[in-house]
């Protein structure tokens, strides 16, 4: 998707807020404590290789992403540090993630008989290090039993194509204020990872959440996702140990604005009727670009104006209400503070009835991405 650099509608990155939110975890947690980046889904919307160099100048020690395309893109523009793959990658590529030393999680002794195979067809001369992945109560990916984990550590002392790094799971309930389920899954991680006869250099099972409020279980990695964009993973429900600084805004500028007469409609179904004198103020955003066509109804701020947006979001615009005339050429703040005001991600997820993470990630490439 092309990129819309000659409108005024731009996403604004602050790399100050990323960086401070990764130093700010990295000080509360234990010295000994690696911190990985997850930049997948191009990082949470907010760009994968722009953040992924904030984060290497912040000190992190490596990096996750969910497909193999995304650990090739960094590779590709000169990471080197270690990358973990968290979502399933056919076994056919196992001698392309052993030649550019990406990690990969292992979820099946069949994917790794699998593996091995491909790597002895391929000739291929590098080992490839692999994470068990543990389901302890997401129901995804990763092995459930005491009898599967040592079934897969008996192969794997018999065969020499792997590198046996790591073991993790991923937490349901980290970010809620009961923590019945949490103890749940920690306790059969437990369990799961002393069957183990050695176990790998790196245990881990702390997200976001985990390495904010449940700093028991931050093992020797936190793989630091939301809360490096500086957003709440729980919403507002559990109180944040310390302050994160949200790292993205949302701006456009007014490209039309006129008044109304009682009676006409705006936008698609005519579902909004104007009342007599009425501004009305046209924004160059829709669904396209990732700002939802439920979003009618929502505020967003006009030189510290709460201004809602009335009628049905389109593909490309949508239109506000403006206490007054306002001339062409206005900033318009969609997220963010103007003056004493702000929009949070977390009230837009609200209004959406979702989390914010949905919000980020689905704003398209067409959005541009402006980092300040």
């Amino acid at each position: 998707m092309i990129s819309g650099k000659h409108r005024d509608t731009v996403a604004i990155i602050h790399k100050d807020a990323i960086y401070n939110n990764l130093k700010n975890e990295m000080n509360y947690l234990e010295a000994d404590t690696e911190v990985y980046a997850v930049v997948k889904a191009n990082g949470y919307g907010h760009g994968a290789l722009e953040v992924a160099e904030i984060a290497r100048q912040a000190g992190v020690n490596g990096f996750c992403v969910a497909i193999l395309d995304e650990a090739l893109e960094l590779r590709h523009a000169g990471f080197t540090e270690p990358i973990l793959i968290l979502g399933i990658v056919d076994a056919e590529y196992a001698d392309l993630l052993a030649k550019y030393q990406i990690r990969v999680n292992v979820s099946s002794l069949n994917w790794l008989k699998d593996a091995n195979r491909q790597l002895v067809s391929s000739r291929c001369t590098e080992k490839l290090s692999i994470h068990l992945a543990i389901d302890t109560g997401m129901g995804r990916i990763g092995l459930r039993t005491i009898a599967e984990v040592q079934e897969v550590e008996v192969y794997l002392s018999k065969v020499k194509a792997f590198n046996f790094e790591g073991i993790f799971t991923h937490f349901a309930t980290a970010d809620i204020e009961n923590a019945d389920l949490f103890e749940s899954q920690a306790d059969k991680f437990e369990k799961l990872v002393k069957s183990l006869k050695k176990a790998p250099p790196y245990i881990h099972s702390a997200n976001s959440a985990t390495g904010l409020w449940h700093l028991g279980n931050q093992k020797s990695i936190v793989r630091l996702g939301i809360a490096m964009y500086g957003l709440n993973p729980s919403g507002q429900e559990l109180e944040l140990p310390f302050a994160l600084e949200p790292a993205m805004s949302i701006e456009t500028k007014l490209v039309a604005v006129k008044q109304m007469h009682q009676g006409d409609t705006i936008s698609y179904g005519a579902t909004y009727k104007s009342k007599e004198g009425e501004w009305i103020g046209t924004l160059p955003i829709g669904y396209a670009d990732g700002w939802r066509r439920s979003l009618q109804g929502q505020t967003v701020l006009v030189e510290g104006y709460r201004c809602e947006i009335v009628g049905r979001v389109c593909m490309d615009q949508c239109m506000i209400r403006l206490p007054k005339e306002f001339p062409l050429g206005t900033k318009v703040v969609l997220v963010g503070k103007s003056q004493q005001d702000e929009v949070t991600m977390q009230e837009l997820a609200e209004h959406l009835d979702t989390i914010h993470y949905e919000i980020t990630c689905g704003l398209t490439a067409r959005l541009p991405r402006v980092y300040q």
